[in-house]
């Protein structure tokens, strides 16, 4: 089960580089500041919920605890639906996507940043549960 879990994290981590790499290089010219940003911003929280999943990992060696399965749940939602979300709104313009197309999409990304903060607190619960 740790290896899968490791398996998971590690492809995020390498996307993110990757991702990172794209945004800094090839997309550097192509998309205007605030979408930059923007995708800066999900590539940033993506690679800092990746580390939270290598922490809970490391973590169910030494805690046996449901909460840390919640949490590793909780990151990968968060990554999915924060980081996702925004890679998407970053990248519209290069789909040909205007700014009223596709909005919804900007309604999932709360879901992704509750979905983070749930995790972190899964994470606090599993030092203090021990079920």
């Amino acid at each position: 089960m740790k290896k899968n879990l490791l398996v998971i994290a590690g492809i995020s981590g390498s996307l993110c580089v990757a991702l990172g790499a794209m945004g800094a290089h090839a997309l550097k010219d192509k998309l205007p500041l605030e979408n930059l940003q923007t995708y800066e911003t999900a590539v940033r929280y993506q690679f800092y919920h990746t580390l939270a999943l290598i922490l809970v990992v490391i973590l169910s060696d030494k805690i046996q605890s449901k909460f840390l399965n919640y949490a590793f749940s909780l990151f990968i939602a968060g990554i999915i639906l924060f980081s996702f979300s925004l890679y998407f709104l970053a990248l519209r313009p290069t789909m040909g996507i205007g700014n009223e197309e596709m909005k919804w999409i900007g309604a999932i990304t709360p879901l992704g940043g509750v979905s983070f903060i749930l995790g972190w607190i899964s994470l606090s619960l599993s030092t203090i549960s021990d079920k």
